[in-house]
């Protein structure tokens, strides 16, 4: 068999494959293109993603769930001395005077007379603290960095170690072991929603964005009149086809004249 030198095979690669290239970009459909450019510049004029709106709303849910157990925390604790007998008088048989008197008892307790070692209003600051600076940095900033999150749950987890290790908290019933777990979960669930779905569902986005806005710029460089037909090479004629019809028309003329 002849074989092809290897640069004409390199040509006629080369050109099919400008062929195909050209052929897949006048096939994709402008208006399909334009429709979604158009969606994703939509998403972008929102302000916030959905992924980022509920990163916010779990980030609210953290703030208003510590201020719960805090408020809870005060009900079980509004008597100043303790006694078991005295707190089911004033927050569970009592009049609801006498129950916000003792709320107010042991709020005062709490904030006035803070007690770093006895104190539970510090873990609902962290919560405050939380909230502030994920909001400012990814709603109302709208970053596309870990740096606010990764303040934030270091802040919490030392502040929160620290305490467990040096506080008495442990003596205070089941809030001292319920308050500083659920803020150290939901800190860290803050960080790894958004680390892991936030931030790189965002950048996806960003990134179809980018091929859809590139191959819609591709499509308007082509002209509309262009069409498959315009690409199709017919087939060779076989060598030697029309010097073979000479041939034959030569050879018939003799028998004619006879």
């Amino acid at each position: 068999m002849n074989h092809l030198p290897e640069d004409m095979q390199n040509a006629l690669t080369g050109s099919q494959s400008s062929h195909t290239s050209v052929h897949d970009v006048h096939s994709i459909n402008p208006t399909q293109l334009m429709a979604r450019v158009e969606s994703y510049e939509g998403r972008e004029k929102k302000g916030i993603s959905d992924v980022r709106r509920t990163f916010c709303l779990f980030v609210t849910f953290d703030l208003l769930f510590v201020t719960l157990l805090w408020i809870i925390e005060l009900n079980f604790s509004c008597d100043d001395q303790g006694q078991q007998k005295f707190r089911r008088r004033t927050c569970g048989l009592g009049s609801s005077e006498r129950v916000n008197g003792g709320i107010e008892n042991t709020l005062e307790k709490e904030v006035v007379q803070y007690d770093y070692y006895s104190s539970y209003f510090d873990i609902f600051l962290l919560a405050v603290f939380r909230f502030k600076v994920l909001i400012l940095a990814y709603a109302v900033c709208r970053l596309r960095h870990w740096w606010a999150i990764a303040l934030t749950t270091a802040v919490t987890s030392a502040f929160l170690l620290a305490k467990v290790i040096l506080s008495k908290l442990f003596s205070q019933g089941a809030f001292g072991y319920v308050l500083p777990i659920i803020s150290f979960i939901l800190a860290w669930i803050e960080t790894w929603f958004l680390d892991f779905k936030v931030l790189p569902q965002e950048a996806e986005e960003e990134n179809r964005l980018l091929i859809v806005q590139d191959a819609s710029e591709r499509a308007a460089l082509i002209p509309r009149g262009l069409s498959d037909g315009q690409f199709y090479s017919p087939p060779e004629s076989e060598a030697g086809s029309e010097e073979e019809a000479e041939e034959k028309q030569d050879g018939e003329k003799p028998l004619l004249e006879l």
